[in-house]
């Protein structure tokens, strides 16, 4: 018996839907299945597997009941047991269904609402579905919108088939627009959220300052020109290192243009933004000293292992060289991913006869030699005792003034005062309570353990308690790193799992055999001398 329902309006309506959302046909008609599907399960029972289904060409509605054969059932509305079901029909074997015709339902008011909210939340899904299709691989690109509506500040923008957002935060400051305005931003960011695709705007992003001078410069977007690093301070002064691909292309004029008429159109969309366009280096001392322009740089120290750079300026460029509140030297500082330090010829020239007058006092002290030899160890680079105490000994008799009889002494007195030193430390560090299973690990230093000590770190157990980043803190991190650091708290930890009489992982004992396998049978503790705790 067909008990289909000739509704071609619907067709209709699908053909209209899809054209005006933008999405496919296909879906619009699965989604009205589904409301005729949830009005059928209201009246017939919301248990039933009901199923209705359009026909593509004529519009026919057909709604029918679904039963599944299986061998145990479970749910008795939806499934039938196979031997039963295969007396009336034995074409059928487990796992299909019996498909019952039912009579079509007049939609009521209600029934014909719930069905609305069916179709329209559908249609909604497959539109944000869309959009998220459409703009998840456009992350990177200027747009332009209409601004459609403003909350608490934050733009609604209509990109003609989606809605972006355009925040407060994202906006240059002092710029405003109204309901209507035209708006160019950066599409920084495509997320599926609980209330549907977002795709986010940005007016500050310092890859929108790339992209508008991708749009005005050719060489940019041929590749011949490339923009190695943006900074930006929004609204006020930006920062762009450019390269040339080719020799005989100034990079620099290229971005800037004829009387200035590249960067002049970048600065008008940025509301004013001065931008200041500098030349690349592979090399991070000039690179870094562009940056810095237009203030003049002398001289540059870098320190590669913490990643900061001090900068020597004239005197009279100090100011230059900061900038307004910071912002040149903080701007060249994200340009170049160095931490940089400006200080002036004069403080440099101060510093450098304080750092000079200090290592000198060092080593008259600990040498007991007068202020002429001392300022000529400083003078050839001599920064510690330990540095005199390791030097070759022709080495230092090369030094003009100093002769093979002069160099031994100095080292037999660099020697004597280590020994002194590292004694009255050991002094110290058991006058604290460090034990000998501490000072056992070759890291640590006499003057670590003294430090170890006064954090009240004095035992093994002390030591395993700690976590890595807490004895970083604690030595500092030109003493040790975090790695090095686990593995020595690790160590510590050995004893704790070592069955009895063996020796913790990570120690040897002092006549240098390697650690006791705590694996093996055949492991024997290694005894330490007296007694003593072997070392690392």
């Amino acid at each position: 018996m067909d008990t289909a329902v000739a509704r071609p309006e619907l067709l209709l309506v699908a053909d209209a839907v899809a054209r005006e959302k933008s999405i496919d046909r296909e879906e619009v008609l699965e989604a009205m299945e589904q409301a005729i599907q949830k009005a059928g399960r209201a009246k017939y029972g919301h248990e039933k597997d009901i199923r209705a289904t359009i026909d593509r060409r004529t519009g026919d509605v057909r709604l029918s009941r679904w039963t599944e054969l299986v061998e145990t059932v479970e749910n008795e509305e939806t499934q039938i047991p196979v031997h039963i079901a295969k007396k009336f029909r034995p074409d059928l074997d487990l796992g299909q269904f019996i498909v019952d015709p039912l009579p079509p339902i007049d939609f009521g008011r209600i029934a014909a609402q719930t069905a609305k909210q069916v179709i329209v939340q559908r249609v909604r899904e497959y539109e944000r579905r869309r959009q998220f299709d459409e703009f998840k691989d456009r992350v990177g690109e200027i747009i332009n919108g209409v601004v459609k509506r403003t909350e608490y500040g934050n733009l609604m923008v209509d990109l003609g088939k989606s809605e972006a957002l355009l925040r407060r935060d994202e906006l240059i400051p002092r710029e405003s627009f109204r309901n209507g305005d035209r708006v160019r931003a950066y599409i920084y960011d495509v997320r599926e959220e609980i209330r549907g695709p977002q795709i986010f705007l940005s007016r500050t992003h310092p890859a929108f300052l790339a992209k508008l001078f991708a749009q005005e410069v050719p060489e940019i977007y041929d590749g011949i020109i490339e923009i190695k690093a943006v900074a930006r301070d929004p609204g006020s002064r930006a920062k762009m290192a450019v390269i040339s691909r080719d020799s005989s292309i100034d990079p620099v004029g290229a971005c800037v243009g004829m009387r200035g008429s590249r960067v002049q159109a970048v600065v008008q969309e940025l509301q004013g933004e001065k931008i200041d366009i500098i030349p690349w280096s592979p090399q991070s001392a000039t690179f870094v000293v562009n940056a810095l322009a237009p203030a003049e740089v002398t001289k540059v120290v870098m320190d590669e292992d913490a990643g900061r750079v001090e900068v020597v300026v004239p005197d009279e460029q100090l100011s230059l060289a900061i900038g307004r509140r910071g912002q040149n030297v903080r701007l060249a500082s994200q340009l170049t991913r160095w931490d940089i330090d400006i200080l002036t010829e004069a403080e440099e020239s101060e510093r450098r006869q304080e750092e000079f007058r200090r290592r000198t006092g060092l080593f008259v002290e600990a040498l007991d030699v007068d202020d002429v030899i001392a300022g000529l160890l400083v003078t050839e680079g001599f920064n510690s005792i330990e540095e005199l105490a390791f030097v070759d000994r022709d080495e230092l008799a090369e030094i003009e003034g100093f002769d093979e009889t002069v160099a031994e002494e100095l080292i037999r007195r660099a020697e004597q005062f280590l020994v002194a030193r590292d004694e009255g430390l050991t002094e110290k560090r058991l006058e604290l309570g460090v034990t000998d299973e501490v000072a056992a690990f070759e890291l640590f230093t006499p003057q670590m353990l003294v430090t170890l000590g006064e954090k009240g770190v004095k035992t093994l157990d002390d030591l395993a308690d700690l976590a890595g980043d807490e004895l970083v803190e604690i030595l500092g991190a030109e003493a040790v790193d975090e790695a090095t650091a686990n593995e020595v708290i690790m160590a510590a930890r050995a004893h704790w799992f070592a069955e009895d009489g063996d020796q913790p992982a990570g120690l040897a004992s002092e006549d240098g055999d390697q650690p006791a396998d705590l694996g093996s049978d055949d492991a024997e503790p290694a005894e330490a001398a007296g007694g003593e705790a072997s070392n690392v």
